[in-house]
């Protein structure tokens, strides 16, 4: 016997989301696939980026995200022609030549070439109703993807993350019929892996298709590390982002994950993430780099973005080839851990109960 999920508990520092749950608001994606959009398929990639910031634009402007859902109203019709299938043209066009995410690799993955992440089709490796998640959230149905766009040397994930050929390849349509069988059971829909930045052309795609009996929000749950293009293909789709804060500089970044200009790409991310829809922010204690890495990035936080619902991490391991490197071949000690937990909280942060 399915058990309904609660909406009442957890959502007062995510009041759109809390609203989304309790059926007052639809998840943005809905307004998205029925804002009527005039675009030429043959026009230039530049041309279609035009129109569609344009059209994102004027969404934005007409209020039309804060339209409250009257009590049993259906969903807009969608129309030929409109800003979400605008969207899906445009990210293949990013994904063919790889440029989704910051590591901008140029595979050609129409063509079968991996890129850095090693995906070349989407890949579903497990998809269930996940209770481990943050309380705003449980139960969520997590849609996990293989492959991921960094190389985290403790990924604890290193079994989808690190092997892009597994799991099942499954269409758009099919999933949009998994996602609608969980309906009753799940708060919201969570885009995750591995990581979901090169499927965010399958995502949009189930998107277009998927039915909308009950209001779900839409959660991309991501190390962030994505291109500003990508990032805006999202604005208008995802109602919150679970977004990851791994390092505090460009050097740990580079030794611990293999890849160059990572705080730069992944602040400026969050930042705009957070006018787009709601932000909770993850970061995990890692032993040795709460001075380097946690301190820093939590105050870019605060400075830069503000008091957020920031979910400060116990949960660090030393797995995959964490034991080659000698910083972070052990766990955190409680000290670590309670010197970054308490400063977020001195500084405004908001923790999780």
């Amino acid at each position: 016997m399915k058990v309904r999920p609660r909406e009442d508990y957890g959502t007062e520092h995510l009041p759109k989301y809390g609203e989304i749950l309790a059926g007052s608001r639809w998840p943005q994606f809905v307004h998205t696939r029925a804002w009527g959009t005039d675009w030429d398929p043959d026009a230039s990639t530049s041309v279609l980026e035009t129109v569609h910031d344009l059209a994102v634009q004027e969404m934005r402007s007409s209020g039309v995200f804060d339209r409250p859902r009257a009590e049993g109203e259906g969903p807009p019709e969608t129309p030929l022609g409109n800003l979400l299938e605008l969207k899906v043209e445009l990210a293949d066009r990013l994904a063919a030549e790889c440029q989704l995410c910051e590591r901008r690799c140029g595979a050609h993955r129409a063509e079968g070439r991996a890129g850095a992440c090693g995906v070349v089709e989407p890949r579903i490796s497990s998809a269930f109703l996940h209770h481990g998640e943050e309380r705003e959230l449980v139960p969520s149905h997590t849609i996990f993807f293989s492959g991921c766009n960094l190389e985290c040397q403790f990924c604890q994930n290193a079994d989808i993350s690190r092997e892009p050929g597994s799991g099942k390849v499954m269409t758009p349509e099919a999933c949009a019929d998994l996602i609608a069988r969980e309906e009753l059971s799940s708060r919201n829909v969570n885009w995750v892996g591995g990581d979901p930045i090169p499927n965010i052309p399958f995502i949009l795609r189930v998107l277009a298709v998927v039915e909308t009996r009950k209001p779900r929000p839409q959660v991309f749950n991501s190390n962030m590390f994505m291109t500003g293009r990508a990032l805006a293909l999202l604005d208008g789709v995802v109602d919150v982002y679970l977004a990851d804060f791994k390092y505090g500089n460009d050097v740990c970044a580079f030794r611990l994950s293999k890849v160059e200009g990572y705080f730069g790409v992944v602040s400026r991310n969050h930042k705009r993430a957070a006018r787009q829809a709601e932000l909770l922010v993850r970061h995990l204690v890692m032993p040795g780099h709460v001075e380097c890495c946690s301190i820093p990035l939590m105050d870019w936080l605060r400075e830069e973005v503000g008091p957020l619902r920031l979910n400060v991490m116990d949960q660090y391991r030393p797995v995959y080839r964490a034991r080659e490197h000698s910083d972070i071949a052990r766990r955190p000690t409680t000290a670590e851990y309670l010197r970054a937990r308490g400063h977020a909280e001195a500084i405004g942060h908001l923790g999780l109960d």
